[in-house]
């Protein structure tokens, strides 16, 4: 056995912030850096619970890793807001994001080359935008934005094109956009096409990962970002999957039910709920100011009780030694593993409330679908979830174990109060056919009708189809410019969101008042106006004047003595009453068009908050 000396070599000099040999202990090569000590923390993570931000700076240029999580489900860079030490939140930052990129960067290559091995393809991908039933709450449910992927796959090329842009100045970006990835010897080609600029950006991912100070400086994150982080509270949102069940959906009346089964894209689907899925929210305050934790407390409000949230509070504390050792553990008794540290810990002293929310997903599988789920769709999702929130929540479901059969349509909670629903067609063509794909003659009868599809996949090969090579070039005139691609997804989605969320618990009001779901989000009265509250109360007061104008034109016709009426009011003509009615009218619509605006530009907010990656 080894003597205590050597043991933990690289968590003792961290322990001691020793930084100066910590660095020469690296250069040896003798250490294993990510190994655990007896309370599971890797060198890293035990540097940043201590605060030792010199032993941080040297285990991340040795590239610790970044990405790990503790045994109890924190991130290292949660662990480092917790400290509330601006530097070291800008540290950690900036390396996750510059690992995130190396890693996604470094995985194109291996995605192109397993889709290369699986038969090519034309398919779309419907995104509908939901909100769900909103009972609590005064706002209509309705859809929200929607578009279609259209994707071609041919040997180990691939394109997407897409045209819901993203979301800015309070209204959703359209263009015609196209992402195109194509595999080479020596990593892979990434094109964004701008059709309606008449712009390519081109980036070889080789190049890209032969230059990694040049990564690392861009992954740099601004002071306000910082400053973000270090006044909200940490959270960690993830699905709790452990009792999901997958149960056949039934029809029909009682005594008479039989498992469901529904028509989509042409082919026949099992329609499965699955169940006890459950959202576990926690949330950790205490690195804030007592200023910052009076904005996130508060009794239950409509909106949580909504939310359909059941809320823990605990809250560790001890009389502290030091702000990251308030139980004053030695290192002795810390690299002991027969020692029991019991509730003792060290870091700041946590406070932590936790969330529960259970929601469903509905999948409608098809074991007659020719797409392969895991070797020709995940691929592509995968891509396309380096830079889309979106899909990787997508990702995360699929990567279940889900029921035989392909999942030609998908409906799962996308965020906490907005479904997605994520429907498969037009495969190959088949429903609308494309100059750029060509069904092959041995299928070109299958693609006739929704029967002979069914057929021709039970024969293995049910679309096989060519896909014109040319959808991968740059068009003719285009302009091709270097790599000025936007920088990648930040860790913002969920921190956002619950961080609104949570301020709204204490803000939106008392049990008797109704908000709607912006104001809940932004943390404003019932009554109160979002941002663009100038602009709208100016429209409130015309609406007023145009109301007393209306009653006094109303009031001027209604019943009364005539001798009330002034002599030189006489009775309106037609023509006037016709105008009039058609103002009313005129005003009417407006009004509603407004409304109907309002609600759009709240569900619009609650996307955008979406947008970003957790």
């Amino acid at each position: 056995m080894a003597g205590p000396g050597p043991t933990f070599r690289l968590h003792r000099l961290v322990w001691a912030n020793r930084h100066r040999e910590l660095e020469a202990a690296l250069h040896s090569g003798q250490h294993d850096l990510e190994q655990e000590d007896p309370r599971g923390r890797t060198p890293l993570e035990l540097a940043v619970s201590l605060g030792n931000l010199e032993s941080v700076r040297v285990l991340l240029r040795h590239n610790a890793n970044v990405g790990r999580e503790s045994r109890q489900g924190w991130a290292v860079l949660q662990e480092a807001v917790s400290t509330g030490d601006p530097e070291m939140v800008q540290l950690v930052l900036q390396y996750r994001d510059f690992q995130r990129a190396t890693q996604r960067l470094a995985g194109i290559p291996e995605l192109l080359n397993k889709l290369r091995q699986a038969p090519d393809f034309y398919v779309e991908m419907k995104w509908e935008f939901t909100s769900w039933g909103l009972p609590a709450v005064p706002l209509v449910s309705k859809m929200c934005p929607s578009d279609v992927y259209r994707v071609w796959k041919r040997g180990e090329s691939l394109r997407v094109d897409t045209s819901l842009l993203g979301f800015e100045h309070m209204t959703w970006q359209r263009g015609r956009r196209s992402f195109i990835f194509k595999g080479q010897e020596e990593g892979a080609l990434v094109m964004e096409v701008d059709h309606d600029r008449q712009v390519v950006h081109t980036e070889t991912l080789g190049m890209a990962l032969h230059e990694p100070e040049t990564l690392l400086a861009a992954m740099r994150p601004s002071e306000e970002h910082v400053a973000s982080r270090l006044t909200s509270p940490i959270v960690s949102t993830h699905l709790d999957t452990r009792n999901v069940a997958f149960e056949r959906n039934k029809c029909g009346i009682w005594g008479w039910r039989s498992e469901k089964m529904e028509t989509v894209s042409g082919y026949e689907a099992k329609v499965y709920s699955a169940t006890n899925v459950e959202l576990v929210t926690r949330t950790r305050t205490e690195h804030l100011s007592d200023q910052d934790k009076s904005r996130t407390k508060g009794g239950k409000t409509p909106f949580q009780s909504f939310l359909g949230m059941a809320q823990q509070h605990s809250s560790y504390s001890g009389q502290a030694a030091s702000p990251t050792n308030p139980t004053a553990i030695s290192p002795e008794e810390y690299f002991d593993p027969s020692f029991s540290l019991e509730s003792r810990n060290i870091g700041r002293p946590i406070e932590m409330s936790s969330k529960v929310q259970r929601f469903k997903a509905t999948l409608w599988l098809s074991e007659e679908h020719p797409l392969s789920l895991g070797d020709q769709v995940t691929p592509i999702i995968d891509l396309m979830a380096i830079s889309n929130a979106h899909f990787a929540k997508l990702r995360d479901f699929i990567t279940l174990r889900l029921p035989p059969g392909f999942p030609v349509k998908i409906e799962i909670p996308l965020f906490h109060v907005l479904n997605a629903r994520i429907t498969f067609s037009n495969l190959c063509g088949c429903d609308e056919p494309l100059s750029s794909v060509r069904v092959l003659a041995s299928s070109s009868a299958a693609s006739s009708s929704a029967a002979s599809s069914t057929a021709a996949a039970v024969s293995g090969s049910p679309f096989p189809c060519e896909v014109d090579p040319t959808v991968f070039e740059v068009p003719e005139g285009y302009s091709v410019l270097g790599a000025e691609r936007s920088e990648p997804l930040r860790d913002e989605d969920d921190d956002l969101l619950q961080f609104a969320i949570q301020q709204s618990l204490l803000e939106a009001g008392t049990e008797a008042e109704q908000v709607t779901v912006w104001e809940a989000l932004t943390n404003t009265r019932p009554g109160t106006h979002p941002p663009q509250a100038t602009v709208y109360e100016e429209q409130l007061q015309l609406e007023r004047a145009l109301q007393e104008s209306l009653q006094l034109s109303t009031e001027s016709r209604g019943p009364g003595s005539p001798q009330n009426m002034p002599p030189s009011h006489a009775p309106p003509s037609f023509e006037e009453q016709l105008r009039l009615a058609l103002e009313l009218s005129s005003r009417e619509q407006e009004e509603r068009e407004r409304r109907g605006q309002q609600e759009e530009e709240d569900l619009q907010r609650i996307l955008q908050l979406s947008l970003t990656e957790h």
